[in-house]
């Protein structure tokens, strides 16, 4: 591969090619605002599944890309369904 002319950097990467820059990540969408029709109830099994690992935490909205209001939404009804045992608290093996 031809050495870059001195002064001129590539695409993505810096002028000493040991650090590649950063691209920008696009932004998550709420799925609950994206979709006015899904709403969030503690009933739900199936659409709560979708926010709890495999150990049974609840994931973190920078990871699903649900907005702040509608996280404590969600966490409120997985804690309801824990309560009432349609969830669980933990995984049944470790």
């Amino acid at each position: 591969m031809p050495r870059a002319e001195k002064g001129k950097v590539r695409r993505g990467q810096t002028s000493d090619d040991k650090f590649p820059t950063r691209r920008r990540l696009r932004r998550k969408v709420c799925r609950f605002c994206a979709d006015k029709r899904a709403f969030i109830d503690y009933k739900e099994v199936r659409t709560l599944e979708d926010f709890i690992s495999e150990r049974g935490k609840i994931i973190p909205s920078r990871i699903t890309g649900t907005c702040a209001w509608h996280q404590r939404k969600l966490t409120t009804s997985i804690k309801q369904a824990r309560a009432i045992a349609l969830l669980p608290y933990a995984s049944t093996r470790i």
